[in-house]
């Protein structure tokens, strides 16, 4: 197992102080939609032969969230999960987070989030598989990985640990990075429908997420947090 600890030149320290600014508002990220590289970028999301999915990821960056209950930051190291890493930065870069519902919130166990808020564009990615990592980092609290329910299955989904769960580590799940900044605001998140509305892969129950989105959600868990948008901001 890697220790999760980082010394104080690396160079992931170093970006955390460009996520710190953003989150207190000295260097606020601009808008998706008048971004023109984020606008080309979205238009992966209708094609998934585009560039942008082959994209290699950086080897150490970081992504910022913005939520309904806050900014949390992830640190990526690709080393940890080479696969892993690059689809969640093209994800990123594609917009593809933005305004979703983190739709599975169970205390003291995971947050997962990373089907679209469009169904449209979130059937269009359903079934996009990509091959497994070997697990490098143990499934400590703060990491994040991708979901799975067997061999070679991960598409979008993503999880957040919110304790120390290294019997997930045995099952396949392999970290490709932490919540470096933020984490209180991922322990806030909304929690009481837990399973009932999003549940889990295995479970069989999303169906529903798929064809309505957004909507089936605000309908049904209308207090869901709700993810506002994802950016890239140091690594790049």
């Amino acid at each position: 197992r890697i220790m999760l600890r980082l010394p104080a030149s690396h160079p992931s320290v170093k970006l955390l102080g460009v996520v710190l600014a953003a989150a207190v508002g000295c260097h606020p990220a601009p808008s998706p939609s008048t971004t023109p590289a984020r606008r080309a970028a979205s238009g992966a999301l209708e094609n998934p032969g585009d560039p942008l999915w082959s994209a290699r990821a950086p080897d150490e960056f970081i992504a910022r969230f913005e939520t309904t209950r806050g900014v949390f930051a992830i640190e990526v190291h690709r080393a940890w999960s080479p696969r892993g890493a690059d689809r969640f930065y093209q994800l990123v870069r594609s917009g593809y987070f933005d305004d979703s519902r983190f739709y599975r919130v169970r205390s003291n166990y995971i947050v997962q989030f990373g089907i679209a808020g469009d169904p449209a564009v979130a059937q269009r990615w359903r079934d996009r598989r990509f091959p497994d990592d070997s697990v490098r980092v143990t499934n400590a609290r703060g990491t994040v990985a991708f979901a799975m329910n067997g061999p070679d299955t991960r598409t979008t989904q993503i999880y957040i640990n919110l304790r120390d769960d290294a019997p997930l580590d045995g099952q396949g799940f392999s970290p490709f990075g932490r919540v470096r900044d933020g984490m209180d605001v991922v322990d806030r998140l909304y929690a009481e429908y837990g399973e009932r509305s999003g549940g889990g892969i295995r479970a069989g129950h999303q169906d529903s997420l798929f064809v309505e989105g957004n909507a089936y959600l605000d309908r049904l868990y209308p207090r869901l947090d709700h993810l506002v948008r994802a950016t890239i901001v140091g690594g790049q």
